[in-house]
């Protein structure tokens, strides 16, 4: 189907566009414009896209490859969308299905809902509403996703899901920035973290204030740290959190034994 008046999608990358390579977004479109930016748009912020201008490529893409997002258009030139979505949410129960279409009848967002759809946005529609549709529908399911086993290193336990950290089980006492911004590095152990990355995650994609709060972060972070070391009956081995200039910081994962 061609594109209608007015449907261009504007190419936007947010600053600092957190790592979200780990979603791959399956993206079912035939209009050229509409798919490219599409593509472009979501891989600029982070996600992990793949276009397809047909329906039966949709299928044998999805037959292929776990994905964890549908972005569906209804008028393909070899089947209708409403069938995809039925097909993928018949075999794929937790795939998240969004509709972009134009049609825009009552009875056809029924449809498009009942056949399976968790969302139904018409064209023309803003790139910025669909990415943060994406990411509200995203922030849901992992709040109810299956609880993370807590993260060991050394003797210090991060616990994500309880947003506990405790060191020879005793609770350290940080901050709920500080327990981000370690609950990142951690689970990037061993891996370089750019400042970018850290401030999206931690703070928020959209953040204009200065860096200079991670590096405020950073310090408390480390100073309750190793209060609670100093303060633990036990010798205990801590992570240490590498600074890396120019770039970020790494947190190694082996940690510093006991002195």
């Amino acid at each position: 189907m061609n594109a209608p008046p007015g449907s261009t999608l504007p190419s936007m990358r947010t600053p600092a566009a957190p790592d979200r390579s780990r979603y791959r977004v399956l993206v079912v479109e035939d209009d050229d414009t509409i798919g490219r930016h599409l593509e472009t748009g979501l891989r600029s912020n982070g996600y992990t896209p793949t276009w397809s201008r047909t329906g039966t490529g949709a299928l044998t893409e999805s037959a292929q490859t776990q994905y964890d997002v549908l972005l569906l258009d209804l008028g393909l030139p070899d089947m209708d969308g409403l069938d995809i979505a039925r097909t993928l949410r018949a075999r794929l129960p937790d795939l998240l299905i969004i509709i972009l279409t134009a049609r825009t009848d009552d009875i056809d967002v029924i449809a498009g809902l009942d056949a399976g759809a968790d969302d139904y946005l018409v064209k023309p529609f803003s790139l910025t509403v669909l990415l943060a549709r994406l990411r509200a529908h995203l922030r849901r399911r992992a709040i109810a996703a299956p609880p993370q086993q807590p993260i060991r290193l050394g003797d210090l336990v991060l616990d994500v899901t309880a947003r506990r950290c405790t060191l020879h089980d005793r609770e350290v006492d940080l901050r709920p920035k500080e327990f981000e911004l370690l609950a990142v590095l951690a689970r990037h152990a061993g891996e370089a973290v750019s400042r970018e990355v850290l401030m999206a995650e931690v703070w928020d994609e959209n953040w204009f204030g200065p860096t200079k709060t991670l590096d405020v972060t950073m310090a408390g972070l480390r100073r309750r740290l190793a209060d609670a070391a100093n303060a633990s009956p036990i010798p205990a081995a801590l992570p240490r959190i590498s600074t890396l200039r120019g770039h970020g910081y790494r947190l190694e994962p082996h940690a510093v034994p006991p002195v």
